[in-house]
């Protein structure tokens, strides 16, 4: 099976506890190689300048499309303190061109601004399943590049699923949690997924599906979602059950946290992902709007 990925790559400085570590990220590489891992096909809509490593790629069979730019790599300073996170961005790359491919599913992760709208509506016109993570969309910088979030209307017609966390969903829609997942579902979308720090859940229907991560210990959050978004995706291409998939994408963030491996390190393994899965299937909570 082949998954689509549209993302930028980024190079990330990853503060943590004092200490500094210079990472390959992005949404691009944490989706791409996840989905690697879970034994699909990547084709991946990026871009990236002659500072980065893309070889990387090539290790993990990942298919490039268009993705080399005369100016350097979008760059991120990231400073984390357990689950909180800031973001600066100190250099921003070339937007993502566009173009066809016969894909079995499409991630739409944008980390800042590389996707345009004109982009993103050929995306949801060409795509079978398309899961959207809306954070590249929602972020804006101020005067010293400080990363924020900014209340932004997206056309989300055509996205078949999308993950939210509670600052994210109010920069979309209005009201509680549960309010902002029903809101998001009546744009259309079938499966929608709320992460909260180490609490995650899935509107369907009419029914609100829940875990609870037992993780206590968080070292590098980031690609965390980026990693919960492949996996979901792949599992609901893979096994069309939306349950399954929720389960597989907690229990591969239980794998990447429980590593306590920096950046890309932390993608778990297949086997790994698949015990969590299977742990967790008999985990899950659920209650009725």
């Amino acid at each position: 099976m082949k998954l689509a990925v549209f993302s930028h790559c980024a190079l990330d400085t990853i503060s943590i506890e004092g200490n500094s570590y210079e990472q390959i990220g992005g949404a691009a590489s944490y989706c791409g190689i996840m989905a690697h891992e879970l034994k699909f096909d990547v084709d991946l809509f990026t871009k990236f300048g002659s500072d980065f490593p893309k070889q990387y790629f090539d290790q993990n069979k990942i298919n490039l499309i268009n993705a080399e730019s005369a100016k350097n790599t979008t760059k991120f300073l990231i400073s984390i303190s357990g689950t909180d996170r800031t973001l600066k961005l100190e250099n921003e790359c070339d937007s993502i061109d566009y173009s066809s491919v016969d894909a079995d599913g499409h991630i739409v992760s944008p980390i800042f601004h590389e996707i345009s709208n004109d982009v993103f509506k050929k995306i949801k016109d060409d795509s079978n399943f398309l899961f959207v993570d809306p954070q590249g969309f929602l972020r804006q910088k101020d005067s010293k590049n400080n990363i924020f979030l900014k209340k932004t209307e997206l056309d989300l017609t055509n996205v078949n699923a999308i993950k939210i966390n509670p600052e994210e969903g109010k920069n979309i829609v209005d009201g509680t949690p549960d309010e902002m997942m029903l809101a998001l579902q009546k744009k259309g979308i079938e499966n929608v997924l709320l992460t909260d720090k180490t609490n995650v859940s899935l509107l369907v229907k009419n029914r609100i599906y829940s875990l609870k991560l037992p993780n206590k210990t968080v070292h590098d959050t980031t690609g965390i979602g980026d990693i919960f978004c492949s996996t979901f995706t792949c599992t609901m291409l893979k096994e069309k059950d939306f349950l399954w998939a929720l389960c597989f994408a907690a229990g591969s963030v239980q794998a990447a946290l429980e590593s306590n491996n920096v950046g890309l390190q932390k993608i778990p393994k297949k086997g790994a992902v698949e015990n969590n899965a299977s742990y967790f299937y008999n985990l899950v909570d659920f209650r009725d709007l």
